[in-house]
């Protein structure tokens, strides 16, 4: 059986901070002796914190090839594995995954945002993630066992858009690792490292908006900062002619980027909580049954009632 194997990942991969969970994870894919074999963590946190960045990173540390597989709600087992493509001639050519390219080859691969994908897609590599170690194929009729060294990593996003994954998938992803959000010297390195060209009273608007954010329980990200960063610096270079104001780029840029109640933290987060139900008096049984102010509700006190006994 011939593949085509999947090209690999070739971006840039630096870290910055949150050095704790990168050791973490570099420890996951250790191997202490020949009968042993790596661990496959979920690396879970809030979307935009730099979940697949650290699986890069960690990736470019080990000096091995990186691939990257998007999952989403439709993704088939056959997607994850091996595909069959009709070429111009009229054959069928086979097309390797960039998870099937990475066991071959013995790289890495991340499966991105992988609590997106169906318990039917898991169960076509439970076999991958324990002691046995290999893929099969039914669309090509083959099975793959993996490379000692090939690697991988799960990212999973904290939000509700998403599957719950089946308990014998979860025992073989582990351990749990969590990317939370960076201090504030971390996410000005962030936000220096993607924006060199941004001035520094703009990233300082930025990172204290972000860190402002972070001790409201809000889930704006580094990412978040980036994009608005980015639109802010484009507004204010559109027209030389008629530059507009770094103050004024910079709130229609965040309005723009993250919505109107982000131009207030604290009333977002105040609305937030009370949506959660942060100020709501836990309800009884008897308040499906009685009105509140029913003589009759259990919860009534008897000076509360409008009525007095009569002989």
């Amino acid at each position: 059986m011939t593949l085509k194997l999947a090209h690999p990942y070739d971006g840039p991969g630096q870290w910055i901070g949150q050095q704790e969970v990168l050791t973490q994870l570099l420890a996951c894919w250790l191997t202490v002796d020949d009968s042993d074999y790596p661990l496959t963590p979920r690396l879970v946190g809030s979307p935009g914190v730099g979940k697949t960045q650290l699986a890069i990173a960690a990736a470019k540390r080990q000096q091995l090839p990186l691939y990257i597989y998007q999952c989403t709600a439709d993704t088939r087992p056959e997607d994850l594995l091996v595909t069959p493509v009709l070429s111009q001639g009229g054959q069928i050519s086979y097309h390797a995954s960039p998870l099937v390219t990475a066991i071959i080859t013995g790289g890495v691969c991340i499966l991105d945002e992988g609590n997106r994908m169906n318990e039917k897609s898991w169960a076509s590599l439970a076999p991958l993630f324990d002691q046995r170690r290999y893929v099969e194929s039914i669309v090509a009729g083959i099975t793959i066992k993996a490379e000692p060294s090939f690697r991988a990593a799960i990212t999973m996003n904290q939000d509700e858009s998403t599957f719950e994954i089946p308990d014998y998938i979860l025992s073989r992803l582990q351990p749990t690792l969590t990317v939370g959000f960076p201090d504030k010297q971390d996410e000005m390195a962030i936000l220096q490292y993607h924006l060199p060209f941004a001035e520094a009273e703009m990233l300082a608007m930025t990172v204290e908006f972000l860190q402002h954010s972070h001790e409201l329980k809000l889930d704006f990200s580094p990412r978040d900062g980036i994009n608005l960063l980015r639109y802010a610096i484009k507004r204010m270079m559109q027209d030389p002619s008629h530059p507009v104001a770094r103050d004024d780029a910079w709130r229609e840029s965040l309005e723009k980027c993250l919505g109107e109640d982000a131009l207030d933290l604290d009333n977002l987060a105040e609305k937030r909580r009370r949506t959660l139900g942060g100020d709501a008096v836990p309800l009884g049984l008897a308040d499906f049954f009685f009105d509140p102010d029913d003589p009759l509700h259990p919860d009534r006190d008897d000076d509360d009632d409008d009525y007095d006994d009569e002989d």
